[in-house]
């Protein structure tokens, strides 16, 4: 006859081997989902300004510079013609006083006639001009993903788009994408 500790031996063996023996049939009937399948992903975006000088050469037409800004030499010039025209008015005192008029109003109208020109000469010259422009763009921040595991639906924030499947691992989602090697 055996003896009552082998007995309580051979019986806890086997219930270990039928409870080991459940659990793998269990787990073979129902395996674990390797895998969550995904329904929806959502970009998470944020707008992006970013500013940028655009900077060109154009043309610039403005008043040339001036040498003569009395206006000396057209007051001069107009002064010495109107003297002599004047000069060849009249005679006696008539003709000096010709002559002072004649020289007043032509040192006038040389002040003026130098004055329009003055005015009307201009150049042009290249520049650069710049001025601040701005762009938009969407900078991704995230993704909220929809999936199913099993009879589970959940959501969950990513940091990359997973494509059609996260992979599962543990009953748990892999959310890190999978490293690469590359070989050198």
């Amino acid at each position: 006859m055996m003896n009552k500790s082998m007995l309580i031996g051979v019986v806890a063996g086997a219930a270990a081997v039928t409870a080991i023996g459940g659990v793998a049939g269990y787990k073979a009937l129902h395996p674990q989902p390797t895998y969550a399948d995904v329904v929806n992903v959502q970009p998470i975006t944020k707008d992006i300004r970013t500013a940028h000088k655009d900077c060109r050469e154009e043309p610039v037409t403005r008043r040339a510079p001036v040498r003569d800004e009395n206006r000396i030499a057209g007051t001069a010039v107009g002064a010495v013609l109107g003297g002599v025209l004047g000069n060849q008015v009249g005679g006696g005192n008539g003709k000096t006083l010709a002559t002072v008029a004649g020289a007043a109003a032509g040192g006038y109208a040389g002040n003026r006639v130098q004055k329009n020109m003055q005015e009307s000469d201009q150049q042009t010259v290249m520049e650069t001009r710049c001025r601040t422009e701005y762009s938009n763009h969407k900078k991704v921040l995230g993704y909220n993903v929809t999936y199913h595991l099993g009879e589970k639906q959940g959501v969950v924030r990513m940091d990359h788009d997973p494509g059609q499947r996260i992979p599962v691992k543990d009953g748990q989602l892999i959310l890190t994408p999978a490293v690469t090697e590359n070989p050198s």
